[in-house]
This record gives C-alpha cells, structure tokens and sequence, in this order.
C-alpha cells in the first residue's frame, strides 16, 4: 500500500479546505482502525503538529511504521548532540513507542549551517541505538537537496508533489534519489484540499491563477475523472515514489481515498502545472 496516513489533523486546525478542525479522539480512533484494516502502515507526524503525538500515543501506535520531525534547532543551544536526543525521546514518550521508522530535519537548511555536522552526528547516533530506523528531511523545494545530499546520508526525503507542482520530477530528482536509495514519501497531493474545490468556494486569493484553475476545471470535465481519482493517479503512477502521504478528517474521506486510488486516471496534461512559489507552497498562503 501506497498511501501513508498524515496526521496533522490529529493536533492542530490543519489545512485550507479543513471545515471540522482538529480530529475528535473518536474519529482518530475509527481513522486508525479503518487505516490499519485497509492496509495503510505509516503515519506521519511531527513535535511541531500540536498535540499530534500525545493523541496518536493515547490511542496506541505500537506495531506502526511512525514517522515524525525534529522543529527547528533554537538558537544558541550549546549542546546540540543532547537537544537532539531529548526531542527524539519526548516523542517516543508521547507516541508510547520504543523506537520510530523515520526521523526527519523539518529545517534541513540547519545543516547547512555552523551546527550542521553536530546534527548529522546526533542523527546518525540515534540511528546507531536503533532509535531510529532511517534519517532525513522534509523538504519544501527541490533545490535544497543540491546541498543537502553532499553532506548527509539520506535514507528518507519528504516532498511536495502534485499536478500543479512537478519540481520534483522536472528537477530530475526524483530519479536521484531513487537511484541513490533514498525512500521517497510525498506529501500535498491535494494541496491542502485546493485541487479538489469546485470553482465556486474555492477562495478569492488564488484568482490571480484563473487560467491555470480554468485548465484544470475543463480537463477534469472533459476527462469525466474527479479530481480525487486525478490527484492520486498522477502521484501513484510514478514509480520512484515510495509513498503518498495523505491527511483526512474522517475514516469516510479515507475510504474515498482508498476506493479512488484503485482507478486509473488519464494523464494529466504537463501545461496543467505550475513554478510560482506563491501558489505552491502553503506557506505563502
């Protein structure tokens, strides 16, 4: 199975099209049933998703391939081997686990800088212990891997893609990464929920890209494929992803998911996408 479970909606008001706020414990408890049942076996998560993982350890994660994320390294922390170590173990403690399948730098450009190779060591340490099955970062565009790969061994990349935002394919390093043995799991599929709107609730800021939503509208209307069965079927055809990491507010949105990721999708058309920063990442919305 493809798709991976992400689960910010278990600790915060997380996403643009997100109607119900935080998940309710009982509708996380149906969600990992109906997830587990349905052959789903990696959450992601991260300490900076709120209370993500205090809510995924109080229903119980053993026997899970659970990924989470280091926050950014505050600055000035003088021993960086130590700060590392106690986050990864405030996470265990939180989750009601032993040990992670993944760990992942959600400010990998630290690396980058004086406290890099403190970092990497911490990282690699813990990797060691068995703390940690694999080490990586979460990435918001792909050029930041130009630097990253020469320093650090990545057995883990976390990247946006979907069929407005192609940089991981169009950079070529999708296939890089692939090729050196990294895992990939990707992430906005949906873009937060933007790409599955109707024209008429989606919001008035993301106007100044009529055209392209126009293109995509009339597509998916000639093509008579939602855009749930589009999204995915561009994601999952790509053979160099490892997984699809998708959030959901209930155990009926996933069985949409899992019901629309079993139908072959048309090709989406490559003039359908885009390289302005502003629409792709979140953070700019």
């Amino acid at each position: 199975m493809k798709l991976a479970l992400g689960t910010a909606q278990f600790g915060l008001n997380y996403g643009i099209s997100n109607s119900s706020g935080k998940i309710s414990k009982e509708n996380a408890v149906d969600l990992l049933s109906y997830a587990r049942c349905n052959g789903v076996e990696t959450l992601d998560t991260a300490i900076a998703y709120g209370d993500s993982e205090q809510a995924l350890g109080n229903i119980g994660v053993a026997g899970w391939q659970v990924i989470t994320k280091l926050p950014a390294l505050p600055e000035g922390e003088g021993d960086i081997e130590s700060w590392v170590e106690r986050q990864l173990q405030g996470s265990l403690s939180r989750l009601g686990v032993s040990n992670v399948y993944g760990l992942l730098l959600h400010r990998p450009q630290q690396l980058l800088e004086r406290s890099g190779p403190a970092l990497i060591h911490a990282l690699e340490r813990l990797k060691q212990q068995g703390l940690v099955e694999k080490i990586g970062a979460s990435i918001y565009q792909p050029e930041e891997l130009d630097s990253l790969v020469d320093i650090m061994g990545l057995d883990l990349i976390q990247a946006p893609l979907n069929v407005f935002d192609r940089r991981l394919i169009d950079s070529g390093w999708l296939a890089r990464l692939k090729d050196q043995g990294a895992e990939v799991h990707v992430r906005s599929v949906f873009m937060q929920g933007l790409l599955l709107m109707p024209a008429t609730v989606r919001p008035e800021k993301f106007m100044r890209w009529q055209k392209l939503w126009a293109e995509w509208d009339s597509w998916l209307a000639l093509s008579k494929v939602d855009p749930v069965t589009a999204c995915l079927g561009f994601v999952l055809s790509e053979p160099c992803v490892d997984k699809v990491i998708v959030g959901v507010e209930s155990a009926m949105q996933l069985e949409t998911i899992i019901k629309a990721s079993a139908v072959m999708s048309p090709k989406v058309p490559a003039s359908i996408s885009s390289l302005d920063i502003d629409l792709l990442n979140p953070a700019r919305w």
